[in-house]
């Protein structure tokens, strides 16, 4: 399996052989899944509280005696079965962030970056760079590459210039290849990498 490797200019420079045995071979969506949702379940704020009969406001004391007057027995106001009463079991702030084996991160990245290259949304190119910082200059080279919507641009150690040049351009992401996920691939229309980046990954993920 060969990618075409090109410029700036969109021109092609060469061409980088990418193993069968990992990035060929049935695309295991299961494994996709299970990484999605473990990041989105990372990024969940989980800062969601009730108040139980402890917090909510109001007197402890006893309303009235507990025999003799014909109502039911009740030992405060903040009782969960009254109106403002506290909430049982409400929810509270806590993380709802888990550990997956690696072995499942890794198998869903290479299995995200598999189903992008069958769809043929995978451009790579030799290097990453503008002449000057300059949101313009960032625009212009992802337009001769072709790129449009969301894209991700993975690099080894992303050139600062270029990042600076691209934040401000919506829907670009830029990631350092050690840090990349499935999420971030599938959550993209294009990926454009490095020359060097693709080397790493496949041998990361080898």
């Amino acid at each position: 399996m060969q990618i075409d490797i090109v410029n700036g200019n969109n021109e092609k420079v060469g061409a980088l052989e990418l193993s069968e045995s990992v990035f060929g071979g049935r695309v295991k969506t299961d494994l996709i899944w299970e990484s999605v949702v473990q990041q989105n379940a990372a990024a969940r704020r989980g800062t969601h509280a009730t108040k139980n009969r402890a917090l909510v406001s109001g007197s402890g004391k006893k309303p009235w005696r507990q025999k003799g007057t014909g109502r039911a027995r009740v030992g405060e106001i903040r009782n969960p079965l009254w109106r403002k009463g506290g909430t049982v079991f409400g929810p509270q702030p806590r993380s709802y962030e888990y550990a997956l084996p690696r072995k499942v991160q890794r198998g869903a990245l290479r299995a995200a970056l598999a189903l992008k290259l069958g769809e043929g949304g995978v451009v790579v190119v030799d290097r990453l760079e503008v002449a000057e910082r300059k949101t313009k200059a960032a625009a212009a080279l992802l337009q001769r590459l072709g790129v449009s919507g969301k894209t991700l641009i993975i690099d080894v150690k992303p050139d600062e210039g270029f990042v600076l040049a691209a934040r401000n351009l919506a829907g670009i992401r830029v990631v350092p290849s050690a840090r990349v996920t499935a999420r971030d691939v599938i959550d993209t229309t294009k990926v454009i990498a490095t020359r060097e980046a693709l080397e790493k990954l496949q041998e990361s993920l080898g």
